[in-house]
């Protein structure tokens, strides 16, 4: 099957006698911003990226390259060299990376701009009025809360008995969007630092960063909801409930994730103040860049400089590590999915030398998923090296069944219109790591990014290999872990600890 962009793992065979999913596109309406707008263009113009000198704008002899090129600057990113171009030129870079000054240059997608489609689905159990008032909780415990084994799992039941988070904290959610009049994200939703970025350019008006109406578009706020759920007797309960959550949107109205718009999120968190991004998803159209591929590399040179900018701002940037169940240690994998908005077809690649973005970029935190048993995901991506800790992505409730009052496998999390609904991936791993690490930087305001993530993973709960790992019990090893306890390939240096973060 064609893998999602999104890091939830969305496109799941249920087992018998499990409620029947309801799709995201019959979700109620929210309301979008304009720039969700197909982008003003011909039907043969392409996006591009074009990378210069790092700290300094485009040069006269650049600029004037690009027009010459056929080339329009959308806008450029000065303090780390990216510019986004449009252009309906097919050679126009091939043509720009021969101008003096430009360090690379490619193509951000291969469908043109004003002709992008998707024909991919997506599914998840959105909780019925009934189940949400029927819900029954302890004392002090919002109605949902029982359902989250996660929250145990990682012991942040236990973190929110002496804090809920710093509200001077704020975590971006670079996704498709971020409902913030759903009750239990309204109290924690930081307007200032939310925006739409899909255009590869800030657009700041009023609501720009809600989700629009695309079967993908309820998945940025199903993540902010796991990060910062307010605990306020409503619903469900994020990982740090006191902190804030922001929303950066990235996809466009047909689901897709392009690099100019990444670019644009994590340069828009380095420069107002978020101090952790969660990144659930991969930059389209290539599932994985390889740096021998001109294009592609352009890719992975833009949005390196973009994240590690926002790291150099402060800003720990955590990012799910897929759903293929593909060893990212191995030597090779084969890549079916790729281009995504184009004609996909099978390529083998080196995992080392084909990267997935932002997920194996350096600085960035990379998360496997976990189910309610405690170990892998039957889908997660893996690999030693790759892998940097774990947490709660959920898996099928036939491979882990979650103890009761749970009642579900998968992870809940808030949906647009007022909703809530459970989704398994590691788009839903991701959040409970950005959660973590908001705790940390409540705990220690001072703290650079990189100690946060030295805290991260020194409080880590180190977890062995599952040896063997047949996760359907069919008699044959669904993956290979390597490595030791405190540093292997399914749960790096092991399961995010929350009551570590706001007691070490």
């Amino acid at each position: 099957m064609t893998a999602p962009r999104m890091r939830s793992h969305r496109l799941v065979a249920l087992p018998l006698g499990m409620a029947m999913a309801t799709t995201l596109a019959l979700l109620p309406d929210v309301t979008a911003s304009a720039a969700e707008a197909a982008p003003t263009a011909d039907a043969t113009s392409l996006s591009y990226v074009v990378n210069v000198t790092t700290g300094k704008g485009p040069s006269t002899t650049v600029k004037k390259a690009v027009g010459d090129a056929g080339g329009t600057i959308v806008i450029s990113y000065d303090r780390i060299g990216v510019i986004v171009v449009h252009s309906s030129n097919p050679d126009f870079a091939r043509t720009i990376r021969k101008v003096p000054g430009v360090r690379s240059a490619g193509a951000t997608r291969n469908a043109p701009l004003a002709a992008q489609s998707t024909t991919e689905g997506g599914a998840t159990r959105v909780l019925s009025a009934q189940e949400v008032a029927s819900a029954r909780a302890a004392e002090g415990q919002d109605p949902l809360e029982p359902t989250q084994w996660d929250l145990s799992a990682i012991k942040a039941d236990k973190a929110h008995e002496k804090t809920l988070g710093s509200r001077d904290v704020t975590v971006a959610v670079i996704d498709t969007g971020v409902d913030d009049t759903h009750p239990d994200l309204a109290p924690n939703f930081d307007r200032e630092a939310s925006v739409s970025c899909v255009s590869g350019k800030p657009d700041t008006a009023d609501g720009a960063w809600r989700p629009g109406t695309s079967e993908g578009a309820a998945h940025g706020t199903h993540v902010a909801g796991e990060i910062a759920a307010a605990k306020n007797g409503i619903g469900m309960t994020g990982v740090a409930p006191g902190v804030r959550v922001s929303g950066i949107k990235v996809s466009t109205p047909a689901d897709y994730i392009y690099a100019e718009a990444v670019v644009c999120g994590f340069v828009w968190a380095a420069e107002h103040h978020v101090d952790v991004t969660n990144n659930s998803y991969y930059t389209d159209p290539w599932k994985f860049n390889c740096l021998d591929d001109p294009d592609q590399r352009a890719l992975v040179d833009a949005i390196t400089r973009a994240s590690q900018y926002a790291e150099r701002k402060g800003t720990v940037n955590v990012a799910a590590a897929g759903n293929e169940s593909h060893d990212l240690g191995a030597d090779s994998i084969t890549d079916p999915a790729s281009p995504d908005d184009g004609t996909p077809g099978d390529r083998v690649i080196d995992p080392h030398e084909c990267l997935d973005l932002p997920t194996q970029l350096p600085g960035v935190v990379t998360v496997a998923a976990t189910g309610a048993k405690g170990i892998k995901s039957s889908f997660s991506n893996y690999g030693r090296h790759v892998v940097d800790v774990a947490a709660p992505g959920g898996d099928l409730t036939l491979y882990q069944p979650p103890s009761a009052p749970a009642i579900d496998g998968r992870i809940l999390g808030t949906m647009p219109g007022g909703k809530w609904a459970f989704t398994m991936g590691t788009s839903m791993a991701s959040p409970h790591v950005a959660g973590v690490a908001a705790l940390i930087k409540s705990t220690h305001s001072h703290a650079t990014a990189g100690q946060v993530k030295a805290l991260l993973y020194s409080g880590a709960d180190a977890t062995p290999c599952t040896d063997p790992y047949d996760i359907d019990s069919d008699g044959k090893i669904d993956a290979v872990c390597k490595g030791p306890r405190n540093h292997n390939g399914f749960y790096g240096r092991g399961v995010v600890n929350a009551l570590n973060a706001v007691t070490r």
